[in-house]
């Protein structure tokens, strides 16, 4: 299997810079300061029209935790049978139940409406109460791509588990390491845990080109700097791409 590198885009832009820099794969979302959100759907559309590598929806309608109340479960069912129709090669998604398990049965239920797109168990497995045991539901449900940076706030600090999570995930089953990924960090996580995957967001801060500025009238949450853009480094992607396949090369010759 070759190597898998994604990229995590919140806007046109950054969709079409990390499509250029080589990535394989688009997790779109919005929202990318506040964790990712549900997209728009004509954000999508204008994606899917401008690159050419798949795309898979996150499907997220809040931020904070993973336990959906119904409206917000019916809100996600919507979304990834609309997604879905709209032609997304996947959904993002996770669910958790209060004592920290998966949800396998409202997950079931998504995939379900996900009417055979690709699904991929977001990093809501990462604030799971057991990694392992959520990977065998994972399984059993018939998820592809577990997404985690292995249960840790960056994934250089969660090798450990990482490195257990690919020796058990089997055929079918891929462990898309995310949580501060760059080229750096796949030449130094993939010898330690066998992953061939990896997932990013490339992020640069691009300045607003807004000359007049009234600082002090916040938009939005205490902290976020409305004059400042994050945007996919297709040049961060690059070398993200070159060190993922530098290893590959060098796994086949051994």
């Amino acid at each position: 299997m070759a190597g898998l590198l994604e990229v995590c885009a919140d806007s046109v832009c950054s969709a079409v810079n990390a499509a250029r820099g080589g990535a394989d794969r688009i997790e779109l979302c919005s929202a990318l300061p506040l964790g990712g959100l549900s997209p728009d759907e004509d954000l999508f559309c204008m994606v899917r029209e401008r690159v050419d590598i798949p795309v898979r929806v996150l499907l997220r309608p809040r931020a904070g935790d993973f336990l959906y109340d119904e409206d917000e479960f019916e809100l996600l069912c919507c979304q990834a049978a609309r997604f879905a129709g709209l032609g997304a090669d996947g959904i993002v998604i996770g669910m958790l139940n209060p004592d920290g398990t998966l949800d396998a049965e409202r997950m079931s239920a998504l995939m379900t409406c996900g009417d055979g797109c690709g699904v991929t168990l977001h990093r809501a497995f990462d604030v799971c109460r057991d990694a392992h045991e959520a990977l065998r539901t994972a399984k059993e449900l018939g998820v592809d791509t577990i997404l985690t940076s292995g249960q840790q706030a960056r994934c250089a600090d969660g090798a450990p588990l990482l490195r257990e999570l690919v020796s058990e995930s089997g055929e079918g089953l891929r462990i898309l390491i995310g949580g501060g990924v760059n080229a750096d960090v796949i030449r130094a996580l993939a010898p330690q845990t066998g992953a061939d995957a990896f997932h990013l967001s490339a992020k640069a801060v691009v300045p607003s080109s807004m000359e007049f500025r009234r600082e002090a009238v916040p938009m939005g949450a205490a902290g976020l700097n409305e004059f400042e853009l994050w945007r996919c480094d297709e040049g961060a992607v690059r070398a993200a791409r070159e060190a993922l396949d530098a290893v590959c090369t060098a796994r086949k010759e051994n």
